[in-house]
């Protein structure tokens, strides 16, 4: 069994004005050859974006992206024609495939928008690119972990992936825990939005914006000492 946990002034800022990202893995001017990837995982930014501002369109290719957004709006176009504005409840998910140029941007004017961008390598390459924008009900959260982003489950509320991966969300009360159950030779990232959790060993702690990347551990306790919410990816 091995836990790492990253803590969350352990993740590099990049600070461009209108745009504040932390990096938990290298990306654009950060590269640390110790942390390039966890399994299919390779980038998760959590990004806050200034109003009327964004990311203008620019190209991608054999890489499945998701965004997930925590507060504000985050408005989506791409070569394909697809366009999107999505919330809290709201899940983007884009196969670069052969190739698309997109963009993302904060479409209000006066409100800023926080979300997780997350980069996972595809199982298949050379699909052709697509998009797809899925809603959940945030009070399916409370005390279990919902599948947002997922190959295996399979729904309306559930964004299809090309990986064998399951992105959760959580929502823990304090003193509330939940268990997650994997099959052997997987890995786990858990990453901490909100509050703070105990995991089941008893020791290992965990606050806002922390991480930790599990692998070899079977079962997985994490019990809230806050009201919490939490991501949980399960990775090959």
């Amino acid at each position: 069994m091995s836990i790492q946990v990253y803590p969350s002034d352990s993740r590099f800022t990049s600070n461009h004005g209108w745009l504040v990202s932390k990096f938990s893995f290298s990306f654009a001017e950060y590269y640390d050859p110790q942390n390039v990837r966890f399994g299919v995982m390779r980038v998760l930014n959590d990004d806050i974006v200034q109003p009327g501002k964004g990311f203008g369109a620019h190209p991608h290719r054999e890489m499945e992206i998701v965004s997930i957004v925590l507060k504000g709006q985050l408005q989506h176009r791409d070569s394909t024609g697809q366009t999107a504005v999505t919330e809290f409840g709201g899940v983007q998910r884009m196969s670069a495939g052969t190739g698309v140029i997109h963009s993302e941007m904060n479409p209000s004017d006066t409100e800023e928008v926080n979300f997780l961008q997350m980069w996972f390598e595809p199982d298949t390459r050379g699909l052709p690119p697509s998009y797809q924008k899925t809603t959940f009900q945030p009070e399916k959260m409370k005390g279990k972990w919902l599948p947002v982003v997922s190959k295996r489950f399979a729904s309306e509320e559930t964004a299809y992936i090309h990986q064998d991966l399951t992105i959760f969300l959580s929502d823990l009360a304090a003193g509330v825990s939940v268990r997650h159950a994997q099959e052997p030779d997987r890995k786990r990232f858990l990453f901490v939005i909100e509050g703070s959790v105990v995991l089941g060993d008893g020791k290992t702690k965990l606050r806002r914006r922390d991480s930790a990347r599990i692998t070899n551990l079977e079962t997985l306790d994490v019990q809230a000492s806050e009201p919490s919410r939490l991501m949980l990816i399960d990775l090959p």
